[in-house]
């Protein structure tokens, strides 16, 4: 018997349960959000407009680029992705950045931005895949368990 072949899930938002858990941990200091996000060859706007899915993410950054600097948000790393050394050898990702945001409500105060809400259509036709994961800062420390 074989084993039977993996099921493919692609995200491109959250749920409404992820989106109440973050908001329910409003705690105070910074939040980290590392983004990795795979695009589309193709956008896939729903009025059918030609673009690239890069096209489209870079509208989208333009975009929502004035609401994340009014509310403090700033961009404390960015990567380009060279190899995966464990996970799947097929997994790619085109943009891999983490975002800082004064606190978690500051996020939620982007997510309900009219402005934000707008530019997130451009996100959504560009983006083939995507995680979106929250951290709370620690000390570097010196070793790999933060010791």
């Amino acid at each position: 018997m074989t084993a039977p072949e993996p099921v493919s899930k692609t995200f491109t938002s959250f749920s409404k349960e992820i989106y109440e858990a973050f908001k329910a941990n409003d705690r105070e200091g910074p939040v980290l959000m590392m983004n990795l996000i795979r695009l589309r060859p193709n956008a896939d706007y729903v009025d059918g407009r030609d673009a690239t899915g890069r096209e489209a993410y870079g509208r989208y950054s333009e975009l929502s680029a004035s609401v994340f600097a009014r509310l403090g948000g700033r961009i404390v790393w960015r990567g380009d992705l060279e190899l995966t050394v464990v996970g799947p050898s097929d997994e790619r990702w085109d943009i891999a950045f983490i975002a800082e945001y004064p606190s978690p409500n500051t996020f939620v105060q982007m997510m309900r931005d009219p402005q934000y809400r707008e530019a997130m259509k451009h996100r959504q036709a560009g983006v083939a895949d995507s995680r979106l994961l929250r951290f709370a800062a620690l000390p570097a420390g010196t070793t790999f368990s933060g010791q």
